[in-house]
């Protein structure tokens, strides 16, 4: 087994046990605060970016091809192709464990990145396809945004 697949393992194995002791809200705490991390850091270089480019720079540092549309003021469709069936989050297919990753940490993370770099909205999103559910190469969302002056 590769060095690579060994780590995997382990990260999962670790995301599995850190739920199993503390609760799905410690993984989701730990992903929003480095998702955070990473967008205080773009902020600190200066990169200001639209919400489709920031979203494309998250994936594409995760060896993904991201395309990402516009629909509406309030939503963008995110399609992340990756060369393989395989997440570098959530691994290979495996259903059961699909949810897990796709709540505590992939969202936490995308939403803590954005949410620092873009304080003015909330983000929610529609999975619409993952990688560790589905079984094939492309995670699919659509991400909801809301200005949080228009939020009662």
């Amino acid at each position: 087994m590769s060095k690579n697949k060994d780590s995997l393992k382990f990260f999962q194995a670790y995301i599995k046990e850190m739920i199993d002791i503390g609760g799905k809200n410690l993984p989701k705490a730990i992903s929003s605060k480095s998702g955070a991390k990473l967008g205080k850091m773009y902020k600190g270089r200066g990169l200001t970016l639209d919400i489709g480019a920031a979203l494309k720079q998250i994936y594409t540092a995760l060896n993904g091809k991201p395309v990402i549309k516009q629909l509406d003021e309030n939503r963008y469709e995110v399609i992340v192709k990756f060369a393989k069936k395989f997440c570098p989050i959530g691994g290979s297919n495996n259903p059961s464990r699909a949810s897990i990753f796709q709540e505590n940490i992939c969202i936490p993370y995308m939403r803590g990145f954005l949410n620092e770099i873009f304080p003015q909205f909330t983000f929610g999103e529609d999975i619409l396809n993952c990688i560790p559910l589905n079984n094939q190469k492309t995670c699919h969302f659509i991400l909801k945004i809301k200005n949080k002056q228009h939020i009662s």
